[in-house]
């Protein structure tokens, strides 16, 4: 994750996490960058010029008509001279000017003067990411090539809980080696969907599977590592997130959904989940208890099919859509015949019977399955089999 002699152009905008920025201009300096700080007014009110001039070595700009910097080099060419620009903490406020392209402070006059890419650590509250108004600047955002890292999901300062945590330094990291990776699928943004999902009985039971995700984070990382934007949404799972990619955790079906449709449209979709096909119809608001009636009654529902809903989207389906086919008989027979009732493009059919060790284990053996034909790899590691669909996917991509 060496960054040596690349420059970066960090903005750092008025929020509570502006003080992040203070540790990701030391692990970028650690990497070999050379950080030139952009600082607004309001995040002056967080970070001070000095601190972050100390931590850059550089001088720290902050004023559009400051005619001094104007003579020496000027915003023009300020906006130019980078390998990327980073903008951490990106505020609503911001992420709306940039939207709307307007440019009445020096942070925003450089990023609509500018030809270099921009990426973005979005940080506000739980409401302000959520509203419809914030939605659609990101939409507006992300057509426009602008990249985006995170947020989490988490405690904010406010005292609310949610998505719109800046990301962590590291994660930030990663997704700028990624930006500036030149590698197959660079400028692609590829959806990644993981783990189990659990389906609620009572508040303290739920139908689930064994899925580790550790799939799906294998795939992410080698998606991302080949230059791709990667939106993760991942159910429950134990394996660890992928650093560098847009996080997106749910608990069920449903809420995956929901989330796969928000970060729509993407230019590919890998659906590595093992979704639940069935919830129970009515969950019980609480612990259901034994009586001497006997054993209670569930009633089930099928739960929403992700794979077929995107595959069979009349407009804005993404260009490639691979599914995942886990069987315990019949595996490639099975497989094949999902691949059609899905529609998707692609389908990677496993045999996970309990005596393979697939599901929950370091290891995967898959036939990839598409309309013309099939081709079985063999077993390997999931990292392996990760970089392998990797490939497949940037190649078919171009």
């Amino acid at each position: 994750m060496m960054l040596t002699d690349k420059r970066i152009l960090l903005i750092i905008a008025g929020g509570i996490a502006a003080f992040k920025s203070l540790d990701l201009i030391r692990r970028l300096r650690e990497r070999g960058a050379t950080v030139t700080p952009v600082l607004t007014r309001a995040g002056a009110e967080f970070v001070t010029p000095l601190s972050v001039s100390a931590l850059a070595g550089e001088k720290v700009f902050q004023d559009l008509f400051d005619l001094t910097d104007e003579a020496e080099m000027g915003h023009i060419e300020l906006s130019r001279s980078a390998d990327l620009i980073v903008v951490a903490p990106g505020t609503a406020d911001l992420l709306a000017k940039m939207a709307q392209g307007h440019a009445n402070d020096l942070a925003s006059t450089l990023l609509l003067a500018t030809d270099t890419p921009v990426l973005v650590a979005p940080a506000m509250n739980v409401r302000m990411w959520e509203h419809p108004a914030t939605q659609r600047n990101l939409e507006t955002l992300r057509k426009d090539g602008v990249l985006f890292v995170g947020p989490n999901e988490g405690d904010m300062a406010c005292g609310e809980y949610g998505p719109g945590r800046m990301s962590e330094p590291m994660e930030i990291v990663a997704a700028i080696s990624s930006a500036l990776a030149e590698g197959p699928l660079s400028g692609r943004r590829i959806l990644v969907t993981s783990g189990p999902t659990h389906e609620p009985i009572d508040p303290v039971r739920y139908i689930a599977n064994r899925s580790s995700g550790a799939q799906g984070t294998a795939i992410a990382r080698a998606l991302n590592a080949l230059g791709a934007e990667v939106v993760f949404v991942t159910g429950p799972a134990d394996a660890a997130r992928p650093e560098g990619a847009h996080v997106v955790e749910v608990q069920t079906a449903a809420e995956m959904l929901g989330a796969v449709q928000a970060v729509l449209p993407v230019d590919a979709a890998v659906f590595s989940a093992a979704v639940a096909d069935w919830r129970v119809a009515s969950a019980s608001g609480s612990k259901i208890k034994k009586t001497k009636d006997g054993l209670p009654t569930l009633e089930f529902a099928e739960n929403p099919d992700i794979l077929a809903t995107v595959s069979q989207m009349a407009q804005g389906r993404p260009e490639l859509v691979v599914g995942f086919a886990a069987e315990t008989d019949d595996v490639i027979e099975n497989a094949t015949s999902k691949r059609l009732r899905k529609g998707c493009d692609w389908i990677l059919a496993n045999d996970v019977s309990p005596e393979t060790g697939i599901m929950g284990g370091a290891e995967n053996a898959v036939t990839l399955i598409f309309e013309d034909g099939s081709e079985t790899w063999p077993r390997m590691g999931k990292d392996e089999v990760a970089q392998q669909l990797a490939a497949r996917i940037a190649e078919t991509l171009g």
